[in-house]
């Protein structure tokens, strides 16, 4: 049943990013920051926690999930390192994602040869 409800969970946020995509101006890029953004809020407000505990890897998985631990990682360092925690606890937190991200974004590059639009 996590399983069902993690795909559903995960599928709603997608359909409400694509509608936001398809009834607005806003390019990909923008919509990628405000849900990162967005997430980092909930979290803030503690609203996201609670969520991502029912929903799962629904939650924890699309950019809302992204963003709320940069917010944990963030708090976490702040309160070990002060206000040098601000710049240091979200690369912390998110090492293994950003590194991801760089790395297959990197391959991908490589095997399909990519070429910029005219």
């Amino acid at each position: 049943m996590e399983y069902v409800k993690a795909f559903l969970v995960g599928g709603a946020i997608c359909a409400v990013v694509q509608v936001v995509m398809d009834n607005t101006k806003l390019m990909p890029g923008r919509i990628m920051v405000l849900l990162v953004v967005t997430g980092s809020i909930l979290g803030a407000l503690g609203i996201y926690q609670p969520f991502s505990e029912w929903a799962g890897a629904g939650a924890t998985v699309p950019l809302l999930g992204f963003g709320n631990s940069l917010w944990k990682g963030v708090l976490k360092s702040m309160g070990e390192d002060g206000f040098l925690g601000v710049f240091k606890g979200g690369f912390t937190a998110s090492a293994v994602g950003i590194s991801g991200a760089l790395i297959f974004g990197y391959l991908g590059s490589i095997i399909f040869k990519p070429k910029m639009k005219s």
